[in-house]
């Protein structure tokens, strides 16, 4: 995303009745709101303390960050804020274990959301080599949910 796409979005955010945005690409997320028309907001200036300026960082600061980027490859993260299950109901098998083979479109959990059961599939074919949640974690979006190679 580069200026004249931010132009863009603050424009349309302008030209609608929009009164919040939240965009993510990638590694970048975006959250644009307006304030409300019936709050009132009162500025204040806040005093500043000087400080000595700080010296650059010039070594790594996490050495595995190759490591965790390769990682964050094989995680498959939640499409949406809710209550996880493991298994269609209390006294079913749970849909995948650890070592199970899926492909795309197989269903890897449910996720509650706002009373609605909603089946999540995997978008991947894989081995489940880890499952990072129990019935009845709450997760929230982009959270990762199993790790499948």
């Amino acid at each position: 995303m580069d200026l004249t796409d931010l132009k863009g979005i603050i424009s349309l955010m302008q030209r609608t009745d929009l009164t919040e945005l939240e965009i993510e690409v990638q590694d970048l997320k975006l959250r644009l709101a307006r304030p409300n028309a019936n709050t009132q907001t009162a500025l204040t200036q806040i005093p500043v303390a000087h400080l000595p300026p700080t010296p650059a960082v010039t070594e790594k600061l996490n050495p595995n960050e190759n490591l965790q980027a390769k990682d964050n490859q094989n995680l498959f993260k939640s499409p949406m804020v809710g209550t996880f299950y493991r298994r269609p109901g209390p006294e079913e098998p749970s849909y995948v274990e650890v070592g199970s083979k899926v492909k795309a479109g197989d269903v890897l959990c449910i996720i509650e959301a706002m009373k609605v059961m909603n089946e999540i599939k995997a978008d991947t074919a894989g081995t489940i080599d880890e499952i990072l949640h129990e019935d009845k974690d709450t997760v929230e979006y982009g959270q990762p949910l199993f790790r499948i190679t």
